[in-house]
């Protein structure tokens, strides 16, 4: 069996680089750092984990790698923090990342991608905090 080719053309290491930024970024954001601070402490080795727990999960959507294990709709549902409206911020600030470390090809690939997963997390945590027998939100 032949494996996928990539979504667009980008190495692990490109990966690795918009993720340790962006993350640095994260921890610095003066809404979306306390957000991850109720789950991850501000400093020490459970930020390089995550880190490359989530660099692999990118690995998985533009490299097609099956090194990812984990549910990110699950995930994002179960903290009381995430608000839907954080993910514009994280959005906007994962595309300032994006556009300074790839070219402007890669990273309007990476972002149209992002922007879709964003989206349905979005929605995810819109709807998991919903009463049961209220209509879905889709958009």
């Amino acid at each position: 069996m032949t494996a996928m080719p990539p979504r667009f053309p980008i190495t692990p290491h490109e990966i690795d680089a918009v993720v340790i930024t962006f993350y640095d970024r994260i921890r610095n954001h003066e809404v979306l750092g306390p957000v991850f601070f109720e789950s991850l402490p501000p400093l020490g080795p459970v930020w390089q984990e995550h880190e490359e727990k989530i660099a692999a999960f990118w690995r998985n959507a533009i490299l097609f790698e099956r090194s990812y294990d984990g549910n990110p709709q699950r995930t994002h549902q179960m903290r009381e923090g995430v608000m839907p409206e954080h993910f514009a911020m994280w959005l906007e600030l994962f595309d300032e990342v994006l556009k300074e470390k790839l070219t402007p090809e890669q990273a309007a690939a990476w972002s149209a991608l992002a922007h879709r997963i964003g989206a349905g997390l979005r929605m995810g945590v819109e709807n998991a905090r919903r009463p049961k027998d209220a209509v879905p939100i889709l958009r």
